[in-house]
């Protein structure tokens, strides 16, 4: 069944932690050539194995028709990531949503350096304290554990925010516990 298939793929990117579906979703993005934002079916096939996520061929081909809602032989990335995404209540999406606008200063929808200045405190950082980096050096560590392991571009923009909480999310049972935890982390 298609549905068990993406639950045993979702499970094998939630095993790589909270940023598991969020590297997925580099990795095809990587292997969209033509920017399209969408995959034909080798696409799809050697995103997964070079992301080492193995479903076997039956399975991928299961996942890949049900994605495929129009018939056009392709799927569209980023609908492919929220249904791979674990479900996730909309007040853990809205304070999401609020932890990145109040990340992303400039309001441009992508967290860079220049966002983070004058919001993220690096002067208590141990390796900024200890002079081993730059005010700079932490701000892109910071930006990394957001950014997908395999492309790491010293962006992060509300998708990968997304996909990095809802790995986070995966482990959290409660709302109320998950909305205090990002009410606290961001000062919302």
């Amino acid at each position: 069944m298609a549905a068990d298939a993406v639950l045993e793929l979702r499970q094998q990117c939630l095993k790589r932690g909270a940023a598991g579906i969020k590297g997925l979703g580099r990795t095809f993005r990587i292997m969209d050539d033509d920017g399209s934002k969408s995959l034909n079916f080798q696409e799809f096939e050697k995103g997964l194995e070079n992301y080492g996520v193995s479903v076997g061929k039956d399975k991928a081909h299961q996942i890949f028709a049900m994605m495929d809602k129009d018939g056009s032989r392709t799927i569209n990335f980023d609908e492919f990531l929220e249904k791979l995404r674990p479900p996730m209540s909309s007040a853990r999406r809205q304070v999401i949503d609020q932890a990145f606008q109040k990340f992303d200063k400039t309001g441009d929808g992508v967290v860079t350096i220049e966002d983070l200045q004058g919001v993220y405190n690096s002067k208590h950082h141990p390796k900024y304290k200890s002079g081993e980096w730059t005010e700079e050096q932490v701000f892109r560590s910071f930006l990394e554990n957001f950014d997908s392991p395999y492309d790491k571009d010293g962006k992060v923009t509300l998708e990968e925010f997304v996909n990095y909480y809802s790995g986070v999310s995966a482990s959290v049972d409660s709302d109320e516990y998950f909305i205090t935890m990002m009410k606290n982390a961001w000062k919302l």
